[in-house]
């Protein structure tokens, strides 16, 4: 088989590409972050030039806001946090030894000879599910306050994400115009439809999903304080900001929530089933009113692609492939949908014969 050279100039690129992302993906982190902050707001920052500032002046408007609001958070919100997830990650032994010994009290009342089984079942159940979530709540506390500001420190969080953000909204329209001005002129209408789709499917996830995932966390938090329910701040922002991967944010709030309420509340039932009124209520408002009105169809990404994105970029990048996963799986599923629709077009597919309008049935005769 015979190789053309742009192919294989562009496969070596490719490969140098990841190769140098994954030795410089820490020195990376800032620099990526930025980008998606920059892709985030720039509709605000062309918003605010469009009412008469000047790009210089909105970029500069819109950055200081977000790092007001960021710092504030970092400084403010982020100490609470951890502390909420030390004190779950050392209360919810206790919490599930109680849910545990209510749950037997239930069983021996109701299951008669089948109590034993159902003891052994549960005793495996919830000492497997203790250990496995305590270690992964107090790792991830520790990991917060230890190590994530190493990784996002206040330098690189104060100083270089802001100044690299403003940079890139302020140049955002002459970036995108000298890149246009390198594209292969005999390809180049083809090549801005696919960064089209890929822009369309992008800004609906990134933006639309991004400012769906905000409200959800503040209104899970919200509501799940305000019932009463141990922990809810930090159980109701996880729930919302991890509803960028399909369902899994929403069921695994679902159910660290309802254990929290159960031990909490039992034999009382008000505060697990306040608790599934919320949840469900929740996914009502996403899949009802939020998700048609701010993404709607852009997306174009299936969940199932989008979850093994986000799952093999971390995996091989960290955070930064977190950061990456969204627009890479867009833009592979857009060159995909762009070879299958080439390939069913061409000669290979229809075995050198042109395509054949399908087939008529003829029309039933008449009595006349």
């Amino acid at each position: 088989m015979r190789w053309d050279k742009p192919v294989v100039f562009w496969l070596v690129t490719g490969l140098m590409l990841v190769g140098l992302i994954a030795l410089l993906r820490d020195a990376l982190l800032p620099f990526a972050l930025a980008a998606a902050i920059a892709y985030f707001l720039n509709p605000i920052t062309n918003v605010l030039q469009r009412i008469g500032l000047g790009r210089t002046l909105a970029s500069l408007l819109v950055v200081a806001c977000m790092a007001t609001t960021l710092a504030a958070v970092l400084f403010f919100l982020l100490p609470l946090l951890v502390g909420q997830m030390r004190q779950l990650a050392q209360s919810l032994p206790g919490d599930l030894a109680r849910l545990q010994s209510g749950l037997e009290a239930w069983g021996a009342a109701h299951l008669g000879e089948s109590f034993p089984a159902f003891k052994a079942g549960l005793e495996r159940a919830l000492t497997e599910l203790a250990q496995s979530s305590s270690n992964m709540i107090g790792g991830l506390a520790q990991g917060l306050w230890s190590r994530g500001l190493a990784v996002v420190n206040l330098i690189s969080l104060v100083l270089v994400t802001p100044v690299v953000a403003f940079y890139l909204l302020r140049d955002w329209g002459k970036m995108l115009g000298r890149i246009d001005g390198w594209l292969p002129r005999a390809h180049a209408d083809t090549i801005r439809r696919l960064a089209g789709d890929v822009d369309t499917a992008v800004s609906a996830f990134v933006r639309g999903q991004g400012t769906i995932c905000l409200i959800l966390a503040i209104l899970y938090a919200g509501a799940l304080t305000a019932i009463g329910l141990s922990y809810g701040l930090v159980i109701g922002l996880a729930t919302g900001l991890l509803a960028f991967i399909p369902m899994v944010g929403w069921a695994l709030g679902l159910v660290l929530a309802l254990v929290i309420a159960i031990a909490q509340a039992w034999p009382d039932t008000t505060l697990p089933l306040m608790v599934l009124g919320i949840y469900g209520a929740g996914m009502a408002l996403d899949s009802a009113v939020l998700s048609p009105s701010i993404v709607g169809q852009r997306v174009g990404l299936h969940p199932v692609w989008l979850m093994l994105a986000l799952f093999a970029f971390s995996a091989l990048f960290g955070f930064l492939g977190v950061l990456v996963a969204v627009p890479v799986a867009a833009a592979i599923a857009v060159l995909v949908r762009f070879a299958r629709d080439r390939y069913l077009a061409s000669d290979i597919y229809h075995g050198g014969r042109p395509p054949q309008p399908p087939d008529v049935p003829p029309a039933p005769a008449t009595v006349g």
